[in-house]
């Protein structure tokens, strides 16, 4: 953990003081007004929205998981993510804007909930065959939430969310990721139970916990959170998947000491994948979303291969 820690302050000071416009230590501490500016509007505002989802959507995906008692299951696999996105349009469609957080959040929720209720309903729970239906059941909901962008011509407000970047992000426009912090709490307080929930209804109602209580519980959790990275940020592919197994291979399956280890690792990979994009080909800037997409990819594979040779 320590190790861990120290890794997150050194990257995190590393990404303060990266990016286009100088930003030095002397510049700060001799109270510089444009340093300072610079500091308080982006680079902090960045580094707090980089933390907040790298933390968050990470832990958002060890609940998954765990309700599901799925390794590949995540927000990315499971609808959660385009179920948001189809709230989003019909925000702006209904309303007029996309920020009618009921509905956004609700469509996510929804989208869950029936997630849920499909990998309930298999007979044949294969670990690689459950995701394949979240991302079938996710593809579905994302050519809906298309169609109805192209006909109300809102394709342009669409596509922003399909593409993740930290670059746009500054003072007053990235707020709602702090949700990530009682997210985080609640998550820690009700991990025994929603560990409870992951063993199966039969065990969870024999030692007298009400069953679809905890699972709506941890099914909102992982349905808000996701759904607020995407609007704020963007889809960051696979990060909800690959943290929480990186975690229980290095740390074990204890849930409550896992939600921690998991908020720190998912924030260091994300800082690592921002600085990289920020420096390849500085001054210019990668999608972080390309980035976690080829190294997800990547480590989704090497989970698929390790899980057959186990076998």
């Amino acid at each position: 953990m320590k190790k861990l820690l120290l890794v997150l302050i050194v990257l995190s000071v590393a990404s303060v003081f990266i990016g286009v416009a100088d930003l030095s230590l002397t510049a700060i501490f001799s109270g510089d007004i444009e340093a300072l500016e610079l500091l308080a509007v982006s680079r902090l505002p960045r580094l707090l929205a980089i933390l907040l989802s790298g933390a968050g959507l990470s832990i958002a995906g060890l609940i998954m998981q765990q309700i599901s008692q799925n390794r590949f299951a995540a927000p990315s696999t499971s609808g959660t993510i385009e179920c948001a996105m189809l709230g989003y349009v019909l925000s702006l469609v209904i309303f007029g804007h996309g920020d009618n957080l009921l509905l956004i959040f609700g469509m996510s929720i929804v989208g869950t909930l029936i997630f849920i209720q499909f990998i309930h309903r298999i007979q044949f729970k294969n670990a690689i065959f459950v995701p394949l239906v979240g991302i079938i059941f996710g593809n579905v909901v994302s050519s809906a939430a298309t169609f109805i962008a192209y006909k109300y011509d809102a394709v342009q407000n669409l596509s922003a969310w399909t593409v993740a970047n930290f670059a746009s992000i500054l003072q007053g426009n990235y707020e709602l990721l702090y949700i990530a912090v009682p997210i985080s709490i609640i998550s820690y307080w009700y991990a025994t139970r929603l560990s409870a929930v992951g063993m199966g209804k039969d065990f969870a109602t024999n030692i007298g916990l009400n069953y679809k209580q905890i699972l709506f519980i941890g099914i909102m959790l992982v349905s808000v959170m996701s759904a607020t990275v995407v609007m704020i940020v963007g889809q960051l592919p696979f990060l909800g998947l690959i943290v929480p197994n990186l975690v229980a291979q290095f740390y074990g399956d204890n849930l409550r000491k896992n939600i921690p280890l998991t908020a720190i690792v998912g924030a260091i990979l994300i800082l690592v994948c921002d600085v990289v994009g920020r420096i390849v080909i500085f001054p210019y800037e990668i999608p972080i979303s390309m980035i976690i997409s080829i190294l997800g990819g990547v480590v989704f594979i090497a989970f698929i291969v390790k899980g057959k040779q186990n076998v």
